[in-house]
């Protein structure tokens, strides 16, 4: 799915959060969207997924302006996973996956066959189908998150947005998370508080900064030494990682890193 957005403004309370913001997301790419926090992320988020109107610009799904959209029209285009969303506590897993499927139910539907096989499938793609009648209030905090990232992945919509995504969850559930994301083919948007995954695992990376977009780019031109020290006040490396050729971001290392190099070639 094509996401646009041309000369959007954010407001809030009457204040300008972002402005100027245009982004071009193809088909089946994955952008990170990074900032320090207060930078307006979750609130361009929600202004994507069609949740806040922009006080100024557009946004287009397909070409088609999306706050014209139907509301069930706009949930079958669009997976939202906010930040500190978590699943209703009197509910299974699986009730609470199979949510997700609400949009592409007729009205009154009370789910067919086929939901539950996409609920179980979203289930065991964040690893867990063994949980699936377990009440929701048994889960950890990890697997909440992981639950509420199957919910969305129960939507199968063609964009993906998701407020960090890999918060709450140990490192070998981010990487999967990752790679899942990866693997799945539709459009991903995702605001990411971890720069060094960022540069790894997204194609292009958009930089918020003082109100506005300030980088739009591949995430090795995005998140170059020079941007994160100015937007971020961090020094950074980039190296490539010889097995994946992966961009890899190093914080905090750039005189080390020069000085390691130079030794290694004296």
């Amino acid at each position: 799915m094509h996401l646009r957005a041309r000369n959007v403004r954010c407001r809030i309370a009457g204040s300008d959060i972002l402005s100027d913001i245009d982004l071009d997301l193809t088909r089946g790419s994955m952008v990170a969207l990074v900032g320090v926090n207060g930078s307006g992320k979750s609130t361009l988020l929600r202004t994507l997924a069609g949740l806040r109107a922009p006080a100024e610009g557009t946004v287009e799904i397909d070409g088609k302006d999306l706050y014209s959209l139907p509301l069930r029209v706009r949930a079958r285009a669009i997976a939202y996973v906010g930040q500190e969303e978590t699943p209703p506590q009197d509910l299974l897993l699986g009730e609470m996956v199979a949510m997700g499927r609400i949009p592409h139910r007729p009205p009154w539907s009370l789910g067919e066959e086929s939901d539950r096989a996409v609920t179980l499938r979203a289930l065991d793609t964040v690893e867990l189908a063994h949980a699936v009648d377990r009440r929701c209030d048994q889960l950890s905090g990890g697997e909440r998150r992981r639950a509420m990232l199957a919910r969305g992945l129960a939507q199968e919509s063609g964009l993906l947005i998701l407020d960090e995504p890999t918060n709450h969850l140990d490192i070998r559930h981010q990487f999967h998370l990752l790679d899942t994301l990866r693997g799945l083919g539709c459009t991903v948007i995702a605001a990411m508080h971890d720069l060094t995954s960022a540069a790894s695992y997204f194609d292009r990376v958009a930089v918020l900064h003082d109100g506005a977009l300030d980088t739009f780019a591949d995430a090795a031109d995005a998140l170059s030494p020079d941007t994160v020290k100015r937007v971020f006040s961090v020094p950074a490396t980039q190296l490539t990682d010889p097995a994946t050729g992966r961009a890899h971001l190093v914080l905090g290392s750039d005189s080390a890193g020069t000085r390691a190099h130079s030794e290694n070639h004296a």
